[in-house]
């Protein structure tokens, strides 16, 4: 993110508005676009809202710019004849193609975390950086010979990886596969991607969870899927509504995520599991089961994945180390029938040839020697820790004003206000104060819900975190 340089002998309203006429010049804000508010270009440039004042004005005193009340400040549609041969209209561009933007919490999320790292990130679902395993990692790295061929690899991914992941899988989840039934990807998104792009149809109509992380994923539309809802319940999904739903629509597959469910941390009850197997086998469609937490069960003993279970050949598994160890290493992995791993891998092989290497081997190399087994035991300690911690300070400061169900599992603390106020304002009032998190619209729910990732924030600022969420909430309720 630009900003204007404090040790230039230059102004910096001259700075910034070189920067804006630059800008414009380069098709980023076409004739007649709005620009930035004059207090949200300062906030996010650091200045006061009068240095801003000073670089509109001086825009405008160049007929670049034009001012209206009430309207805002927008770029001259006379602007070509300032400065003909100007770049191509970029946002036309960016706002065409077919692949969906992402929703606009999303986008104010990532604004606000890119403008503001200091904010206490509640939104963010991945560890902090003090529950990543820097230190095995590195001992890895000095200790542990390379010994991988730099070039291009198998399109399934590195096969010592594969292998490792067999008997990693069936040890720690009694999931039973083997090597070729193993796509290597580069985290769960990708293999939803893959699975969405290669395996489904524009018009065809799926079943996802109501609230789901799917409903955040705007993949999900730029595929041209129909999407129906399976209502979560605090057991998970009713079976008989994947029926239902069949019968209406005609559905062709059903994503879950069973185990402390993304964003409600709800488990699927095991009288659930048999029933929904048998009914997905006997309508011939299946199931896509999203598995990012089993293995953060605080306890270490997490609920049978539907894949172990699975006698039909129905479920389609999805599994990563983001949410376990590092989202940096950028490694997922599919366990599938061969022949639609083999459809999946020539699709990933035509946009990437294939993931890196090195992080495949640093992956097969920190489960070989048993230090992810290592490091999951403190990382079932520091997540219930950091869980309980978050519960204490809401009770502290919403006692009364918000409900929730503690998870034995996952990142996440679901939670509904009994008083809800308006998603954007909360928000906004919220980053106000140094706190950010994720509305539970993103998922698909009404107004009043939000999901804290209790995982995110570092401990010494739960509390704060809490606390600047009460006081928006309280301002807005004045």
């Amino acid at each position: 993110m630009w900003k204007p340089d404090r040790s230039s002998k230059k102004p910096m309203y001259q700075q910034i508005a070189e920067h804006v006429e630059r800008s414009i010049h380069l098709g980023e804000y076409p004739p007649g676009s709005i620009l930035p508010s004059e207090r949200r270009l300062a906030e996010r440039m650091g200045v006061n809202r009068s240095t801003v004042v000073q670089a509109y004005e001086d825009l405008r005193s160049k007929g670049i710019v034009e001012s209206s009340v009430g309207s805002g400040t927008r770029v001259s549609r006379g602007v070509w004849k300032h400065r003909p041969g100007l770049s191509p209209n970029w946002r036309d561009y960016v706002q065409g193609g077919t692949f969906a933007q992402s929703l606009p919490y999303l986008r104010r999320i990532r604004e606000v975390l890119q403008e503001r790292p200091a904010v206490i990130n509640f939104a963010s679902g991945e560890l902090s950086a003090d529950l990543f395993p820097n230190e095995q990692i590195q001992r890895l790295m000095r200790e542990v010979p390379f010994e991988a061929h730099l070039g291009y690899d198998d399109p399934q991914g590195y096969y010592p990886l594969r292998e490792t992941l067999v008997g990693f899988m069936r040890q720690e989840l009694g999931i039973h596969t083997t090597e070729s039934s193993v796509l290597i990807t580069s985290g769960s998104q990708q293999s939803l991607f893959l699975i969405l792009q290669c395996l489904l149809a524009p018009g065809d109509a799926v079943a996802v969870e109501d609230p789901s992380y799917c409903c955040s994923l705007s993949m999900f539309q730029s595929a041209g899927l129909r999407i129906f809802p399976l209502p979560v319940h605090e057991d998970g999904i009713d079976p008989e509504d994947v029926g239902t739903l069949f019968r209406k629509h005609r559905i062709k597959m059903v994503f879950l995520n069973p185990n402390y469910q993304n964003p409600t941390g709800t488990t699927l009850h095991p009288d659930k599991r048999l029933p929904l197997l048998n009914l997905a086998a006997e309508l011939g469609i299946p199931i896509v089961e999203d598995d990012p937490f089993s293995l953060t069960d605080f306890e270490g003993t997490p609920p049978p994945s539907l894949k172990s279970i699975d006698e039909h050949g129905t479920v389609l598994y999805i599994g990563s180390l983001s949410k376990i160890a590092a989202s940096g290493l950028r490694i997922g992995w599919l366990i599938a029938p061969n022949s639609v791993v083999q459809r999946l891998a020539d699709a990933r092989q035509q946009i990437d040839f294939g993931l890196s290497v090195l992080p495949q081997w640093t992956a097969n190399a920190f489960m070989r020697t048993g230090m992810l087994a290592e490091h999951l035991v403190f990382l079932r300690q520091a997540l219930a820790r950091k869980q309980e911690l978050l519960i204490r300070s809401l009770e502290e400061e919403l006692s009364g004003e918000v409900q929730y169900t503690a998870a034995r599992g996952g990142l996440n603390l679901w939670c509904s206000l009994v008083r809800p106020a308006d998603d954007l304002k909360l928000l906004e009032e919220s980053v106000k104060r140094g706190v950010i998190y994720t509305p539970g619209a993103v998922y698909g729910s009404g107004p009043g819900f939000l999901r804290l990732s209790f995982a995110r924030p570092p401990e010494g600022t739960v509390a704060d975190g809490v606390k600047g969420i009460a006081q928006a909430l309280r301002a807005l309720h004045l």
